[in-house]
């Protein structure tokens, strides 16, 4: 890391300083000379440096513009990387291609509104790699009977299977968060797989299940679902949000819709 540069709290910056730890993320990732990876906030290019080494096509998007200047330096010998001062929440990754690679250690106060934002390239996507807050990965990886089972398992879960692969403390990066990491992979549903005919709607029921999650369904979906409705589809009015799986939840939605 440059001797001047001070990592930024409004950036979420904590950087990734064991090499333990990179060793293994890289080693998860596998990356080809014909990949198309971008990373997502590569900050000083420890994870970045081991993957470029592999030879694929990289685009860094990097938001503070003075890591911009240490991130050219460190990389001026790579052809195969090039390096974009971009917000990632308003990036249109379309622009990169298709069977991108995406990866990175995201800031904790934006990864949530992040992925969202990612789900809309899903076409353009192979897979991602992500460093999350261990509580964002436990939601994004629950199953139901869960109490992490939650409406962010639900909405990401709709189009992208996500998989945990492994915690990485707080001792490994530079300065140190106060939780602990987790890093993830996610792929893209098939469109086969994505069973939701409105998002808008499934979004509806789902925040108001959870809203009031240590209620039944009948009386947290009361008004917007009737007991018979849910009888009709199997479902047990007294079971709670947390209990229903994913397609079980899009069935209901889209009975709304018909």
């Amino acid at each position: 890391m440059h001797v001047n540069f001070r990592t930024k709290k409004r950036f979420g910056q904590h950087f990734l300083v064991d090499q333990q730890i990179i060793d293994l993320i890289t080693k998860h990732i596998n990356a080809k000379s014909d990949d198309l990876i971008v990373e997502i906030g590569p900050g000083n290019g420890a994870i970045t440096e081991p993957l470029a080494q592999s030879k694929p096509m990289m685009h860094l998007i990097e938001f503070d513009r003075e890591l911009i200047p240490i991130l050219q330096k460190k990389f001026a010998s790579y052809a195969n990387t090039k390096i974009h001062h971009e917000d990632a929440l308003k990036f249109d990754y379309s622009l990169l291609g298709q069977k991108l690679r995406l990866v990175g250690n995201l800031p904790y106060n934006i990864s949530t509104p992040l992925l969202f934002h990612l789900i809309k390239y899903r076409k353009n996507v192979t897979d991602q790699h992500f460093m999350l807050q261990k509580e964002v990965a436990d939601r994004l990886t629950a199953k139901p009977g869960n109490k992490t089972f939650s409406k962010l398992t639900i909405m990401f879960g709709t189009f992208m299977n996500s998989e945990h692969l492994f915690d990485v403390p707080a001792a490994a990066f530079k300065p140190r968060p106060k939780v602990v990491s987790s890093v993830v992979r996610i792929i893209p549903k098939n469109d086969n797989q994505i069973l939701v005919n409105d998002p808008i709607i499934l979004e509806k029921i789902v925040t108001s299940a959870f809203t009031q999650r240590r209620k039944t369904l009948r009386n947290s979906l009361k008004g917007i679902i009737s007991d018979k409705i849910m009888q009709e589809l199997d479902i047990n009015p007294n079971q709670r949000a947390e209990e229903l799986p994913i397609p079980v939840w899009t069935k209901l939605a889209n009975k709304l819709t018909e």
